[in-house]
């Protein structure tokens, strides 16, 4: 019944800008710590950023000042602002779920993704 749903993905420039969206639902989004995840081909998964349920965040080194996390909890969203984008940002992006109300980095109940790809 956990149900993530991702878009917002595209064909960017490099330089430009992209907002991701997810849309939760199935479970007490308030409480949860979330997060979104990148994988592109041949690589491994990458946690890109997370936001507790109290608005704390954290941000992988290679997106920290360029992209932002935050959640708008009385819609369940999630959004993933993307500025300044580059070609090593291309990738499939998805949200997560903690796996539990105690968890801040183990997720679980992946959405289906959303592809991202800059190039000129």
């Amino acid at each position: 019944q956990v149900q993530l749903v991702e878009s917002g993905g595209g064909l960017v420039q490099p330089g430009g800008s992209l907002r991701l969206s997810c849309a939760a639902s199935g479970f007490i989004f308030s409480i949860y710590t979330m997060a979104w995840y990148r994988q592109a081909p041949g690589k491994q998964r990458e946690l890109v950023a997370k936001i507790t349920s109290g608005g704390s965040t954290n941000y992988a080194d290679s997106v920290k000042g360029r992209l932002t996390i935050s959640r708008e909890n009385a819609k369940n969203l999630v959004y993933l602002q993307m500025n300044s984008l580059k070609p090593e940002d291309t990738a499939v992006y998805y949200c997560c779920k903690a796996s539990s109300t105690l968890s801040i980095d183990s997720f679980d109940s992946w959405g289906q993704g959303t592809q991202v790809t800059v190039s000129s």
